[in-house]
């Protein structure tokens, strides 16, 4: 008959552990990683994620807190990549950490913001942003070791478009080889009513300016489309920008706001569920130079009236 020591090391040995917070190491030498659920006088019981172990008390050595194990970053055919388990921070301290991802997007008639969502370069703005223009510049800031550092890129490709959803999708073609530093995709559901948001963008060519504030709806139908409604500070020249959450994911792509006297904190921006379905289905809106209105533009439905037909002629 095996020892516990020896059952606790085969059980070990075939199953995944859990995010855990404690190791226990036996006197044989093993050690078992997992959520201690009970401690007994004569047996430690722990979760190992696929089942739940008892150790017997005899044959535990110590016990040991150790870190979570941090859940790797997911990466995605679809341009975007997702992080899930990244801790909340302070809007300060998530700046340090997305900062860089963030974008002034220029064209000879305006500007506005952007953010990276892949290394080799690819930027996320808005349609209208660059509507009708095929000369854009992209200027990021990143840190060196004393200084912020402005590095622009005049050749800039408009890869689709899409002018329902008000997106696009550029590329950075004289980024060198150089990996982009890029802002993770987060998931819409995980959003809720006052969760805490901040923007960070270009408004009035302010770079790199913040704003905070919270998700006052998550599901804002707006022209035929669901917007998230916030009151983070949302200016010409944020549009095209980032809005993040707390773990520093973007949940959104800032659209525009209701400007009008004495009218405040009402911020609207492109849900991230959008955003992903744009980014999975980007060879339909495919940009062709050849036909500036390239991208798909969908029609209105027809109108019934209760009571009667009605016909297009």
């Amino acid at each position: 008959m095996k020892s516990p020591t020896a059952i606790a090391a085969v059980i070990l040995t075939t199953c995944s552990p859990a995010q855990a917070s404690q190791t226990v190491h036996l006197h044989g030498g093993g050690s078992v990683t997992g959520e201690i659920l009970l401690e007994k006088a004569d047996t430690v019981v722990v979760d190992l994620g696929y089942r739940v172990l008892e150790i017997p008390r005899n044959a535990v050595d110590r016990i040991v807190e150790t870190e979570a194990a941090e859940i790797p970053a997911t990466k995605s055919p679809d341009l975007y990549r997702t992080e899930p388990g990244r801790p909340e921070l302070s809007v300060e301290e998530n700046i340090e950490r997305c900062g860089e991802a963030v974008v002034q997007v220029r064209t000879p008639i305006g500007l506005g913001s952007g953010f990276v969502i892949h290394p080799s370069g690819y930027v996320v703005t808005n349609q209208h942003v660059i509507s009708g223009e095929h000369q854009i510049s992209i200027t990021l800031y990143r840190r060196t070791e004393h200084e912020l550092e402005q590095i622009h890129f005049e050749h800039v490709r408009i890869v689709a478009l899409d002018p329902w959803v008000d997106l696009a999708l550029l590329k950075i073609e004289d980024g060198g080889g150089h990996d982009f530093a890029t802002a993770p995709l987060g998931d819409v559901d995980t959003l809720h009513q006052g969760q805490p948001v901040f923007a960070v963008g270009s408004p009035l060519g302010l770079d790199r300016s913040v704003s905070e504030g919270i998700i006052s709806l998550t599901d804002r139908l707006a022209g035929g489309r669901l917007l998230i409604q916030t009151t983070a500070e949302v200016n010409p020249g944020n549009s095209g920008g980032p809005l993040f959450n707390l773990r520093g994911e973007v949940v959104g792509v800032n659209q525009l706001k209701v400007n009008d006297v004495g009218i405040e904190g009402l911020g609207f921006a492109i849900r991230v569920s959008t955003l992903k379905e744009f980014l999975r289905n980007r060879d339909a809106f495919a940009f062709d130079p050849r036909h500036p209105n390239a991208g798909f533009r969908y029609l209105s439905p027809p109108r019934h009236t209760s009571g009667s037909t009605e016909r297009d002629e």
